[in-house]
């Protein structure tokens, strides 16, 4: 057991804590992801995201509750899309979340997720297009 995590359940350290940190060690990490479940699989995700990027998961517990709090004020629907994005994006915080709900960027496409990686081949008599490569033999098989 390491010294931090002994240290933060003894007696002692609760009389030292503020009262609103004191609430916060009844919470475990997996009440706060069940909770966040209940809007959807990808807020749970970026819940789970947010508590496992901090060295303590108590350091995530603030933000995930502001996000928690967001998804009262927007709505399952918009709080799931808004997961997706800031997970798709790596930008799963508080103020990534609350940004990309106030400009209201779910409800755009997630850059990257249906861009084809073709040019568009423009018609040009110099252009020999895919038929000039096919070989007889490979046609047949």
């Amino acid at each position: 057991m390491r010294a931090a995590e002994y240290e933060a359940d003894t007696p002692r350290s609760r009389l030292t804590r503020p009262k609103s940190h004191e609430k916060q060690l009844d919470w475990p990490p997996g009440r706060l992801i069940d909770w966040a479940s209940t809007i959807g699989p990808e807020c749970a995700r970026a819940v789970s995201h947010i508590l496992e990027s901090k060295p303590h998961p108590e350091q995530g517990y603030r933000a995930c509750l502001g996000i928690m709090r967001l998804g009262r004020d927007y709505g399952d629907d918009r709080m799931e899309a808004t997961c997706r994005r800031a997970l798709a994006l790596d930008a799963c915080s508080y103020q990534s979340i609350k940004s990309i709900l106030k400009t209201k960027l779910d409800q755009q496409p997630i850059p990257g997720q249906n861009e084809t990686l073709e040019a568009p081949v423009a018609a040009h008599d110099n252009i020999r297009g895919e038929a000039y490569y096919r070989t007889p033999e490979l046609e047949g098989t």
